[in-house]
């Protein structure tokens, strides 16, 4: 089959197509027919050598996937051949096929192209457990989105809205923030022009935001601890900046501020050194339990056009490096997606 291979951690330019044998899916696996696989901030450091998952040399990048199932694996029960599902997995999507594990696939609708799926294995349900499971986020709180232009941003505003929030973007540059407008934000801020700490005060009267959704990092933090409103949350989820901030703890104490981390892939069993004891196993499937009632939420706020499920370029996958280089450079607007 083709596929992108990582030979040593470095430069994206350092990969290359290859023709290699077919995987194989092990026993509570499944073989898919790549349809389309998401390009994302975490892909790239993981063949920088920098993401904290380090598949042994080589291996075949990407993480997000949408196509049909091919094959069963042993044991098997939950998911037919030819469905078509999307899901994440911790290597192996930039090739015509991959293996998945069966627990982690979420079955899509016919009307849901393969590219728009890709943003389902993890966006989404990113954004959904940052803003429901950790932030809390109520009905008219204020939320304040970075990086509202990119992928993770888009989808951050979109589940807000869903949520019922207030929803302030940040961006830098006009195609940015139209295409936060067009997911639903509801007040638009260029960091680039305008002071950032200061117009999220005077848009919410002095106080505030209430929850901070934050794929950037560096400056991006350290700002929104200063225009966070008393006892909000900020999450933090990627570092898209390349600078990974440090916490002040006297700010903490004294809004009461929350910061939670939030790593989705813990939540479908991604990075696991060894296999896990019975213990872990059963806090696993519950945590994949609480993920599949995520995804059935998301699935009915796609059918009832509440999720744009964006995607901003659709790439063959000989075109890997343009397509990183969108997301090195920051102006991707929306998803990228290479195609086997």
């Amino acid at each position: 089959m083709r596929a992108l291979v990582c030979h040593a951690y470095g430069a994206m330019e350092d990969l290359r197509i290859e023709d290699i044998p077919t995987p194989k899916p092990a026993a509570g696996e499944v073989l898919v027919r790549v349809g389309a696989a998401g390009v994302s901030f975490a892909a790239l450091l993981g063949v920088q050598g920098k993401h904290q998952n380090k598949p042994p040399l080589p291996y075949v990048p990407g993480n997000e996937l949408a196509g049909h199932v091919v094959a069963l694996g042993e044991g098997v029960t939950d998911v037919r051949v030819g469905q078509r599902i999307t899901t994440g997995v911790s290597q192996g999507a930039y090739a015509e096929y991959a293996v998945a594990t069966a627990a982690n696939v979420v079955p899509i609708p016919e009307t849901m192209p393969y590219a728009e799926a890709t943003n389902f294995p993890t966006l989404y349900p990113t954004a959904y457990g940052v803003l429901k499971w950790k932030g809390n986020l109520q009905p008219g709180e204020v939320l304040l989105v970075h990086g509202a232009g990119g992928g993770s941003g888009l989808t951050g505003i979109e589940v807000g809205k869903a949520m019922g929030a207030v929803v302030i973007a940040s961006a830098g540059g006009a195609d940015k923030l139209a295409a936060a407008r067009a997911a639903g934000a509801d007040h638009l801020i260029d960091y680039r022009r305008e002071d950032l700490r200061a117009r999220v005060l005077e848009l919410t009267g002095g106080r505030g935001a209430d929850v901070v959704y934050d794929p950037v990092g560096g400056q991006a933090f350290d700002t929104s601890l200063r225009c966070i409103a008393p006892e909000g949350r900020l999450i933090p989820m990627g570092f898209a900046s390349g600078t990974i901030p440090q916490i002040p703890a006297n700010i903490l104490l004294v809004k009461n501020v929350t910061v939670i981390g939030f790593y989705y892939g813990y939540y479908n069993g991604w990075g696991g050194k060894a296999a896990p004891t019975p213990k872990e196993a059963a806090a696993l499937a519950r945590r994949r339990t609480l993920v599949a009632d995520a995804q059935a939420e998301l699935m009915r706020w796609f059918t009832e056009g509440k999720l744009n499920a964006t995607v901003a370029a659709t790439l063959d996958l000989a075109d890997w490096v343009k397509a990183f280089k969108l997301i090195e450079q920051r102006t991707v607007v929306g998803k990228a997606v290479l195609v086997p």
